[in-house]
């Protein structure tokens, strides 16, 4: 059994996908981009902090592994956030628009004496979004609580020219390289 340091119902559906018995567990992580700090840095770290946070909340449980994970969508070189209010969420949008950007996914396993780690990196192709389309999209709710203010998985895909990279990865959590983690850890795929 592992411990998934997430909320996500993303995260959580990949995660079962993969057939390994989960439960999650609530962490608060402070996410911020540090001063200096790259965009595969930020997200590394944070995906560290939340496996960490996981393992410090099971305290003493001997055998604990936790899996950490977070996303970010990077343009330009600028970390794009979550959408506070349906104004950012266009702003995100537009300039996401007809646009080629990166989506970093990093994934931490940790336990009590050990720890692995995996960031996957995919090109995210956009076509040209008119500003019905913007708004037609928020009014929809879905850009709410995604980075970049969309979901691959959902209504967006229409707007998704193409990718280079991992599908899962841009979902939130890379399936190959997450498989792998676990398998180095001796948990066992689809024994659930």
């Amino acid at each position: 059994m592992i411990y998934l340091a997430s909320q996500s119902p993303r995260r959580q559906e990949l995660l079962a996908q993969l057939g390994v018995r989960f439960e999650t567990i609530n962490v608060t992580v402070h996410e911020q981009l540090q001063v200096g700090e790259s965009p595969e840095q930020y997200v590394n770290r944070v995906a560290r902090e939340k496996a960490g946070a996981g393992l410090l909340q099971l305290g003493g449980q001997a055998q604990a592994v936790v899996l950490g994970a977070d996303t970010d969508v990077v343009i330009d070189g600028n970390v794009l956030g979550k959408p506070a209010d349906a104004d950012q969420a266009a702003a995100l949008l537009r300039r996401l628009s007809g646009r080629t950007h990166q989506v970093h996914t990093a994934v931490w396993l940790v336990s009590s004496g050990r720890e692995c780690s995996a960031t996957v990196s995919t090109d995210v192709c956009f076509a040209e979004l008119t500003d019905r389309e913007i708004a037609d999209y928020i009014a929809t709710g879905e850009p709410f609580g995604k980075a970049g203010a969309y979901a691959i998985q959902g209504r967006a895909a229409a707007f998704i020219a193409g990718i280079t990279g991992s599908y899962s990865g841009v979902m939130g959590l890379p399936l190959h390289e997450t498989s792998i983690l676990l398998r180095n850890f001796g948990i066992p795929l689809w024994s659930a």
